[in-house]
């Protein structure tokens, strides 16, 4: 199994990667394999950076309405990709306590692991992007010192999400605690049950 400070170390590698190239169009640059853990957090983590930059660029205001459009269907397409990807490293981690037989006492986490694990690694990039903010050389002394005091939340948040991260690994393993799969069925994204692509058109 893994741990909370393993995944924050391969988010903050994909980051960096990220930014060194900084450009939404950029294949992922690493084999995938959906087998190895590794490597899912490690596409987990490249699909949610580049992201978060298509959710930059769609706010500007002098956005051409075309490339507008363009860009929401990459975040559709992208959102879409994040939770199958999810719902696969929840599978890899039920492999792993298959064996473990849960405590008469065990409670139901409502959260599954790879879905924690989602929340660090966007938290992972609001901090990279935050601390981006507290170095600006063209802000105001004001701005820079609210950065740094959400700064401050932001890393207070990530040692506690991940000690409930590894809280939640240990339970798991020991049989303190069960999770279950449900899966997300976004009906937006489904031809077959989003009424606005099943319809006849006019």
């Amino acid at each position: 199994m893994i741990s909370s400070e393993y995944c924050c170390s391969v988010f903050s590698q994909v980051i960096e990667k990220y930014h060194q190239l900084n450009d939404v169009n950029t294949n992922y640059p690493w084999e995938f394999d959906e087998q190895d853990i590794h490597q899912m957090l490690s596409k987990k983590s490249w699909i949610d950076t580049v992201q978060w930059h298509l959710e930059d660029i769609i706010r500007r205001p002098d956005l051409d309405p075309q490339e507008f459009i363009q860009t929401k269907r990459k975040i559709d397409a992208s959102n879409q990709d994040r939770t199958d990807l999810v719902e696969k490293m929840d599978e890899w981690f039920m492999q792993q306590i298959q064996n473990v037989k849960p405590t008469d006492q065990a409670r139901l986490n409502s959260e599954t692991l790879a879905w924690a694990i989602d929340r660090l690694s966007i938290l992972m990039l609001k901090i990279y992007h935050m601390d981006e903010q507290t170095q600006r050389k063209d802000a105001t002394v004001e701005h820079i010192h609210l950065c740094n005091q959400k700064l401050s939340i932001l890393l207070m948040q990530k040692t506690d999400l991940c000690f409930s991260i590894n809280n939640l690994i240990y339970e798991l393993q020991s049989g303190k605690a069960i999770m279950k799969l449900y899966r997300q069925m976004k009906m937006y994204n489904d031809p077959s049950t989003n009424p606005e692509l099943y319809k006849p058109t006019k």
